[in-house]
């Protein structure tokens, strides 16, 4: 069996040993000697992936953006088409609820005028009818007194004849009864 050999220090930075004990080299990016043609690979692909975000990365990005701004744009446009048809229907809303409540008042003092007026026209039914029952019991009345009136004489020359033949014991004259009730009637009819 061989022994590894014993590397100097030196070869240690070059090569390291494994665990199968082969000799490996360093890791590439750590290892000074590529250094120079990483740089190159790495600026040809920095200016790859340059070239290729500007051709085709970015505009696409762009034009996303473009796209999400267009719609915010067309979005808040709408919103504000949609705020004003809104608003608009509030105001005909209101408009045509005034228009309800006027007509609504102009219905109900209609109705009032109307009920007035019913009323009145009864009040003055059933004032005309009293008046006219009024008149009717005036004329039952005076027809009422006039036939007293006329039975007055009569009856005051029945009383006063009665009167006169209890106090003075015999029959009164008829003639002058009548010209005494006569002479009343007219001092009554004078005053």
């Amino acid at each position: 069996m061989a022994q590894p050999a014993q590397s100097t220090p030196t070869e240690t930075t070059q090569t390291q040993v494994g665990q199968d004990g082969a000799a490996h080299s360093n890791f590439p990016p750590f290892d000074p000697s590529t250094f120079a043609s990483q740089l190159v690979w790495f600026a040809i692909a920095f200016g790859f992936l340059y070239w290729y975000m500007s051709k085709r990365g970015l505009p696409q990005l762009g034009a996303v953006i473009e796209g999400r701004k267009a719609q915010i744009a067309r979005d808040l446009d709408e919103a504000t088409a949609m705020q004003q048809k809104a608003e608009a229907a509030a105001a005909a809303h209101e408009k045509t609820l005034a228009a309800a409540r006027a007509k609504a008042q102009s219905l109900a003092q209609a109705a009032r005028d109307a009920a007035a007026a019913d009323a009145q026209a009864k009040r003055q039914a059933l004032e005309d009818d009293l008046a006219a029952k009024l008149a009717a019991a005036e004329r039952d009345i005076a027809m009422t007194r006039a036939r007293a009136m006329a039975n007055v004489s009569e009856v005051a020359h029945d009383a006063a004849g009665a009167i006169v033949e209890r106090l003075g014991g015999r029959a009164a004259d008829s003639g002058a009864i009548a010209a005494a009730i006569r002479s009343v009637e007219q001092r009554s009819g004078a005053a």
